[in-house]
């Protein structure tokens, strides 16, 4: 029996791994916390990671939550690093985030969500179904701003250019916000979305399986057919 840590995306919390089947394992939530006033983002990781008891665990992290597990893999030893919808370095950062972060466009436009154009942020998000665009409506309603503007200038500011070798990187072929050109994935959902962990769960858990079946170290060795 594995303990598996699950990061959620942007300021999401652990109903997004509902559909998931981690078998008989120890699944454990990392919330995301308040940030600190220009906090480093391996400051925060270092924060985060405090949750974290188990020595070598598995930590799963979907969108900003890859990003903050590979942070934390720079602290701590994982027996594996599992993504879900994210990226790996900031090479895979969309051309758009890198110009945005470039000039700075964070520090002058708002963040905040405005109804007219949540319908297309959420076809962005690949979001399908009235639960899940449910979901998504009560994140931007309880998400802290604090949070909210630290997590976007991390994103668009990220530097990080390691990939840890016991890495496990799942991607859907139609996810718009990390368009899966930029990608180098392991296994690939052809018709999911960004949000393919709710309503692609089905396609996704059978990986997950064989992922966490593997022997530790087996990543690296390009054993599992994609």
């Amino acid at each position: 029996m594995k303990s598996i840590f699950c990061i959620s995306g942007f300021g999401a919390d652990h109903r997004v791994f509902s559909r998931l089947d981690l078998g008989t394992h120890q699944v454990h939530y990392l919330d995301w916390l308040i940030p600190i006033p220009q906090e480093p983002i391996g400051q925060y990781a270092q924060r985060m990671s405090a949750a974290i008891k188990t020595e070598n665990p598995v930590i799963l992290g979907l969108s900003f939550g890859g990003m903050m597990a590979i942070e934390i893999a720079k602290l701590i030893s994982a027996e594996k690093i599992i993504l879900i919808s994210s990226i790996k370095t900031r090479q895979e950062l969309p051309g758009w985030m890198k110009w945005a972060g470039k000039l700075r466009l964070d520090e002058f436009l708002p963040l905040k969500s405005f109804p007219l154009i949540e319908p297309l942020e959420n076809r962005n998000l690949g979001i399908e179904t009235e639960e899940e665009r449910q979901m998504v409506s009560a994140y931007r309603k309880k998400v802290d701003p604090r949070y909210t503007s630290w997590a976007v200038h991390e994103i668009l500011h990220w530097k990080n250019t390691w990939i840890p070798e016991n890495l496990v990187h799942i991607h859907g072929g139609k996810d718009h916000i990390f368009p899966i050109r930029k990608i180098r994935a392991d296994f690939v959902i052809e018709d999911g979305g960004h949000f393919m962990i709710m309503n692609r769960a089905e396609k996704i858990n059978p990986i997950l399986s064989k992922i966490l079946d593997e022997p530790a170290g087996m990543a690296a060795q390009g054993s599992w057919s994609k």
